[in-house]
């Protein structure tokens, strides 16, 4: 009996680590909130302040592996993009938007809050507010208002130097742009 389980035990075991060595080789996705150090072979701004742009030209230049974006008003006033000859690890921050080369922009999706989606029209109140890159403080900036039925969060660089939550008095159509965060209040 002892043997039967310590045989089960060491089959989990071993799953688990071809599982887990499976996930390792995975290529990791572009994705919102990380950056990579290191390995940068050029640099430039790009006039769109997207990240795709970034990804984009990364797809075009065969020495390029990966990738880091940087939005406006974080790490120099103009969004950056930066090319890398080789594949350096991700790290978590909230300026940038980083990945590999053929994995496109993945930025998070469902919930309450839309990333790169603008609802413009609708406002009825606009205010700075501090940097946020989850967009949050503006989400709650509704929620404590009876009338708000939906916001949009401006990212600091885009237009001006500060950060902008507008709030809505109506629901408008959801628009692709890299500048915003909105969401729906329910």
């Amino acid at each position: 009996m002892v043997a039967g389980r310590l045989a089960a035990m060491a089959w989990r075991a071993a799953w688990l680590g071809l599982l887990f060595a499976i996930v390792a080789a995975m290529p990791a996705a572009a994705q919102v909130g990380f950056d990579r150090w290191g390995g940068d072979y050029s640099s430039f701004t790009l006039r769109s302040g997207d990240p795709a742009q970034c990804a984009a030209r990364c797809e075009r230049d065969p020495r390029c592996r990966a990738w880091a974006f940087s939005y406006p008003a974080t790490e120099s006033p103009n969004p950056q993009c930066w090319l890398k000859s080789r594949v350096t690890a991700r790290v978590p921050a909230s300026c940038c938007v980083s990945g590999v080369r053929g994995a496109g922009v993945i930025e998070p999706q469902g919930g309450p809050i839309e990333f790169s989606i603008d609802r413009a029209g609708g406002d009825y109140r606009s205010f700075e507010l501090p940097a946020d890159p989850s967009g949050k403080a503006c989400q709650l900036a509704c929620e404590a208002e009876e009338g708000c039925r939906a916001w949009t969060y401006l990212r600091p660089g885009y237009v001006g130097g500060a950060a902008q939550c507008f709030l809505k008095d109506h629901i408008t159509r959801p628009l692709r742009r890299p500048c915003c965060i909105s969401g729906v209040v329910r």
